[in-house]
């Protein structure tokens, strides 16, 4: 299968993000994937964050817990427009960054580049804005896995860590608005719940909105991914490594 400007579809490719997102399906109640929960909760709230300081307003604190919950206290300038975008920020933030996963994961193959993104994107966030000593930790500790896996693990190990956290962080991303557009407790008192407030238009409007538009985004991001030719530093697909075994 091949798209209009001649790349094929790497079947190698299809059948690893398939396998991963299987496993983190079947797996998702698994207390190992606890971190990768928190994780993707932090991306969340970096959304309304960056959300925050597009609109001119200023990020107070974030706050993470255990039971992988969240929240980025800010001050917001006055306006209409200004609120609906960092109230949308967090759910569109966590799509945007599991599309941008899989794009420089199985796209442009950045292998070390992800992982060392990620733990300068943890240290800045936990230092400037961490409200507790749990979100400070967290951040900090998984900051320093990724600077160390980045720095040390082999290069199959560095790809495979990439791929499942690409994978996962997409799943996760149509998981928490799942909950928010089918679950009634949680969406009452979720980010579609001040739209809701905000703007009249009823909290399961705003759910389903954002949830066509985060799998439209992750859907794209797949699509693009699984058919570009590799470019820059490239990681062998699946039947390279087959035929030279």
């Amino acid at each position: 299968m091949k798209t209009a400007s001649g790349a094929q579809l790497d079947f190698g490719r299809l059948a690893l993000l398939v396998l991963m997102l299987g496993v983190g399906w079947y797996f998702w109640d698994s207390p190992v994937f606890w971190p990768l929960k928190v994780l993707v909760v932090m991306m969340h709230e970096s959304g309304h964050a960056l959300a925050t300081l597009l609109v001119g307003g200023s990020v107070d604190r974030i706050h993470l817990a255990a039971n992988e919950s969240g929240s980025c206290l800010s001050s917001l300038p006055p306006g209409f427009f200004a609120k609906v975008t960092v109230y949308s920020g967090g759910y569109l933030g966590s799509a945007v960054a599991g599309a941008a996963l899989l794009l420089a994961t199985f796209r442009f193959q950045l292998r070390r580049w992800v992982l060392g993104a990620a733990c300068v994107w943890l240290t800045v966030m936990g230092l400037l804005y961490a409200g507790d000593l749990f979100t400070l930790a967290f951040c900090l500790g998984t900051a320093l896995v990724m600077g160390l896996g980045a720095k040390y693990l082999p290069d199959g190990m560095v790809d495979v860590l990439n791929l499942f956290i690409a994978a996962f962080t997409a799943l996760y991303a149509v998981f928490d608005l799942r909950d928010d557009l089918w679950n009634s407790a949680v969406r009452s008192h979720s980010d579609a719940a001040l739209l809701a407030e905000l703007t009249y238009v009823p909290s399961i409007v705003w759910a389903v909105l954002w949830t066509l538009l985060a799998v439209g985004l992750l859907a794209v991001a797949a699509y693009v991914s699984m058919h570009a030719k590799p470019k820059g530093l490239q990681m062998p697909s699946v039947s390279a490594r087959a035929r030279r075994a």
